[in-house]
């Protein structure tokens, strides 16, 4: 039976008292507000359960002040990491702690002993970066390594993709400092057989353990799966005495815990050497059959790893711009399956001698010519970036079915691996569906998915058949049903069937000695609810959006529910390397200010599930208010969460109800106006010269006073050319300056047109027909939701474009937001067929010149310049469409100029979004996550570029450096 022993006294907590007093003790934030509790409701798993409330832990008082006044009153309490549980293990009707933002540092280095003591919501890579300066690193490499916390990893008995080497959690953990339900903290680790002198509550706990041990040893030798990977249940098999002292570690058992005997604040953990060479074999298989098989004789090489990708990951991956490249690098032609086979070592030519070995192995078994060798270090990291994102690549699945976890882990012994896969895929066909197959051969656990549609009844009484299939397959073959992902709410109910009854009332023993009023995570482990429990999923009976009439297209993805649904929770928006996304996430920490927090509020909202109106209300507004638009999510969220483009959906909708306050019209009408402002340049730009000026105007329109303004140019770049005629011989382009380029900063485009034509192009300026005013992208009326505005403007954009387009004229942009727009959001808001055919045809400068370079028809004379170095600064939409290459390429034309790329996320200055004053710190903050410490440590003898005119204006006011566009640099090196 489930639980309920402090769930049903939740149920009469005053939240608000609750709230209140929780206020008042803890340092860290306490949410309680409906929009807070739905973002925490889920993690990466099919449930959904709406906590009491949250806390954010500042420190560890905060966790042992939530843990006393949450026993006080009688509510669960239930620890998390980043919320990336695929089980259902951080969702629950409890109040949440989450020490990922603030609790996440290195408490203590035992370099000698190769040790380490963390706190629990540090992340596996933020902890490895620390540890590489030392040549150690902890190696339980799980696939989320860039957002995953150690915390997580330890509840949850993480593997990794080389467990076959270095082992689990379990293995690599050697204490743990935990805060009981009583408020009492107690150490855990190793623990001798005698006890005189331990804490009277520890030395209580291991014995009444090890009289647990010798009571159930028979059946606990009888029913464990003799694997690496068994993570189900608790580790009681990990109490028998070990060693001539006759102790054991306390800390094995409660990994992989789950957080349901206490609250991890302290963890100690084993660390290894940095191997100095790796080598990767991509082993081609034409039948997924023959790639089980071979496994078991590729492990006799002794490799790190074994890891298998499967044609739908090859297929999906391929569909994903961020992974396209790179997979046509390493699949050749169209195998059933891979397998990545790793060897790691001191010596390179071992490594290299044993990649032969596995060459010729394959030989041997019928596989000839089957191995590409991956040796170059960046090779590797980038096939293994693939792997990597297995899961999310998977969920990349449009439609309503999608791969469902919930047999996903299970390990079966090597000889058994092949028929194992072969029998379940006869399971998924005889209950009409099929799985998705990827991750650890080496151990025999392969994460598979059948595609099934958790909305519809039917599909959710598939799940539990070929649950119970699956389960008494493995069973059969003497293998684990969880052997990874832990238990969660998916498979707890399972543990009786495979362990018996007598080893799940041992669990339950457990349980009740360390936590005997169940205050902590309950229903996990023991005592569960069944697993297809619909009213706790994320999908419930009567689930539906409401109706919205949209403004943008949103077929592609099924509606604008199913695009907002295909978030998995899984999280790869948390992540902390210098990557796009997410950089609002980077700077706060918070769960509100990351892409999926943000689709998960949006999903609520349409849902109905936040109230009346929801979409349209304040709380959603602050959702949103942080979002950049910085397109990351586009190109780096594998799932496809195009979190820019909903934020023009909900900014429409929002407009429709409260308008645009004075500082907002200003910024959209820009373009309209601009043409009538620069003739008063002098008067406006007087607000950053005359002091007071700049304070009254953050007071009356919102500007911040501490951020300079654009300065007005009364020589704007307004050159007039007429419209398209008939065809001329030689080489044509249609140069299409920006409201940004024309008005503030018009040498670029004058650049621009000198390089052009320099190049033997004949530039066409487009013009309408009767109109004085210039062409715009609409831009400015998208950021502010205006879409009516902006398709007003593209419409006179594709009008003007048209007739040059239809010939095939190349239509090339300075300003990357605005041509990238012509790219992206016309395709959501015009006829396909124009709006298509036009984005075929536009390309950023840079991009064009590097297109006609690598095709050999560019002839560009240039010369050296006196700097020799550039350090290249890449708008956010240029990395989103994977162009910031192309910046580089055309600077390396230059003769002896050395290009130079800062990995960085977002400016911060993101249009508008840093000249506000409500957002200038966190616009600050942004840029000195990389950016701006990478300008200042350039010498002054190196050319800072950068294409975005935001971005120039963040370096200028950040690190005080002149900041230029990439035709300017050309057209400097001019011959």
């Amino acid at each position: 039976m489930p639980d309920t022993r402090l769930a049903q006294s939740a149920r009469g907590v005053g939240d608000s008292a609750l709230a209140a007093r929780l206020g008042r003790e803890i340092e860290g934030e306490v949410l309680f507000d409906r929009f807070s509790r739905g973002r925490y409701s889920t993690d990466a798993s099919i449930y959904q359960i709406e906590p009491i409330g949250v806390v954010v832990a500042k420190t560890e008082a905060d966790i042992r002040a939530a843990i006393e006044i949450a026993a006080a009153e009688g509510v669960p309490v239930l620890p998390r990491g980043a919320g990336t549980s695929q089980c259902g293990q951080a969702v629950g009707r409890a109040l949440v702690v989450d020490v990922s933002k603030h609790l996440r540092r290195i408490k203590s280095l035992d370099l000698d002993n190769q040790r380490v003591t963390v706190e629990p919501g540090i992340v596996l890579d933020q902890l490895n970066a620390q540890l590489k300066k030392h040549g150690l690193f902890f190696p339980v490499d799980v696939s989320p390594a860039n957002r995953a916390t150690i915390g997580g990893m330890t509840g949850n008995n993480s593997c990794g993709s080389r467990s076959i080497r270095y082992g689990n959690m379990v293995h690599n953990v050697r204490g743990i400092d935990m805060v009981m339900a009583d408020g009492a903290a107690l150490r855990f680790g190793p623990t001798g057989g005698n006890l005189d002198g331990a804490d009277p509550r520890y030395a209580g706990l291991v014995q009444r353990m090890r009289a647990l041990d010798a009571r159930e040893a028979d059946e606990i030798a009888r029913r464990f799966p003799k694997l690496l990977r068994k993570v189900g249940g608790y580790n009681i098999e990990t109490i028998a005495p070990t060693g001539p002292d006759s102790g054991h570690n306390m800390a094995h058992l409660l990994v992989g815990s789950e957080g349901t005997l206490g609250f991890f604040t302290g963890i100690e953990l084993d660390l290894q050497k940095i191997p100095a060479h790796r080598t990767l074999g991509v082993c081609h298989f034409q039948r997924f059959y023959d790639a089980m098989a071979a496994t078991k004789h590729i492990v006799t090489l002794e490799p790190t790893a074994v890891e298998l990708v499967d044609r739908t990951m090859i297929d999906l991956a391929r569909d994903i711009p961020a992974f396209r490249p790179i997979v046509d690098r390493f699949v050749r032609g169209e195998p059933e399956a891979l397998l990545l086979v790793e060897f790691a070592g001191e010596d390179r030519d071992d490594c290299l001698r044993r990649l032969k070995r596995l060459v010729e192995l394959l030989g041997d078994l019928g596989y000839p010519d089957c191995v590409i060798e991956a040796t170059d270090p960046a090779f590797q990291r980038d096939i293994w970036e693939v792997r990597k994102s297995g899961l999310n690549i998977m969920m990349s699945m449009k439609g309503e079915g999608k791969p469902v976890s919930f047999i996903e882990d299970c390990a079966v012994p090597l000889d058994d691996l092949a028929d194992y896969t072969d029998r379940l895929t006869r399971v998924f066909h005889k209950h009409g569906t099929t799985g998705t197959w990827y991750a650890h051969a080496s151990v025999g656990t392969l994460h598979v998915r059948p595609i099934l549609n958790m909305k519809d009844g039917t599909d959710v009484k598939k799940m539990r058949a070929i649950a119970e299939e699956a389960f008494a397959i493995v069973r059969e073959y003497k293998g684990s049903h969880s052997g990874e992902h832990g238990d969660g709410l998916v498979r707890s109910e399972f543990h009786e069937p495979m362990f018996g009854t007598q080893i799940v009332k041992a669990f339950e023993e457990v349980k009740d000695n360390f936590d005997p009023t169940g205050l902590f995570n309950p229903g996990k482990i023991v005592r569960p609810s069944k697993m297809d429990d619909r009213s706790l999923f994320r999908y419930p009976p009567g689930y539906r959006a409401e109706p919205l009439d949209t403004v943008l297209d949103w077929s592609d993805w099924g509606g604008f529910s199913a695009a907002v649904e295909m978030c998995n929770n899984n999280g790869e928006c948390r992540k902390a390397d210098p990557g796009v996304m997410c950089p609002s996430y980077r700077v706060t920490g918070d769960e509100q200010h990351v892409t999926r927090g943000r689709a998960n509020t949006l999903r609520l909202a349409i849902t109905g599930q936040l109230g009346r109106d929801a979409l349209v209300s304040d709380e959603m507004r602050a959702t949103m208010a942080l979002c950049v638009s910085c397109k990351g999510c586009k190109r780096e969220c594998p799932t496809g969460i195009d979190m820019a483009k909903m934020k023009i959906e909900f900014l429409h909708h929002w407009r429709r109800r409260h308008g645009l306050s004075l500082k907002e019209r200003l910024i959209a009408y820009l373009p309209r106006y601009a043409g009538w402002a620069r003739r008063f340049a002098a008067l406006a730009n007087l607000r950053d010269q005359i002091p007071g000026l700049a304070a009254l105007s953050e007071r009356w329109l919102g500007f911040s006073a501490k951020r300079s303004l654009p300065k007005w140019r009364r020589d704007a770049f307004l050159e007039r050319r007429p419209s398209a005629g008939a065809p001329v011989e030689g080489r044509e382009v249609v140069l299409l300056a920006d409201t940004f380029n024309i008005y503030f900063e018009p040498d670029n485009a004058r650049a621009a047109l000198r390089v052009l034509e320099a190049a033997g192009y004949r530039v066409h300026l487009p013009v309408i027909a009767g109109e004085r005013r210039p062409l715009c992208c609409g831009r400015t009326f998208l950021s502010a939701g205006l879409v009516d505005q902006a398709r007003a403007e593209a419409r006179r954009t594709i009008a003007a474009l048209l007739p040059f387009v239809a010939r095939g004229v190349p239509v090339v942009g300075l300003e990357p937001s605005c041509l990238l727009t012509l790219r992206d959001e016309y395709l959501a808001m015009l006829p396909a067929a124009e709006a298509a055919q036009l984005a075929r045809h536009s390309f950023l400068f840079e991009e064009f010149l590097a297109r006609e370079h690598k095709a050999g028809r560019l002839t560009l004379m240039l010369r050296g310049l006196p700097e020799k170095t550039a350090l290249v600064h890449g708008h956010c939409h240029q990395k989103a469409f994977g162009l910031v290459g192309d910046v580089a390429a055309v600077l390396r034309l230059v003769p002896g100029l050395e290009v130079e790329l800062i990995e960085s996320s977002c400016c911060g200055m993101a249009g508008a979004f840093g000249y506000e004053a409500e957002h200038f710190d966190v616009s600050m903050k942004m840029a000195e996550l990389n950016l701006l410490p990478a300008v200042r440590r350039a010498g002054a003898d190196t050319l800072i570029v950068a294409d975005g005119t935001s971005c120039r204006h963040q370096i200028a006011d950040g690190a005080g450096r002149t900041a230029v566009h990439v035709a300017r640099v050309l057209e400097q090196a001019l011959a």
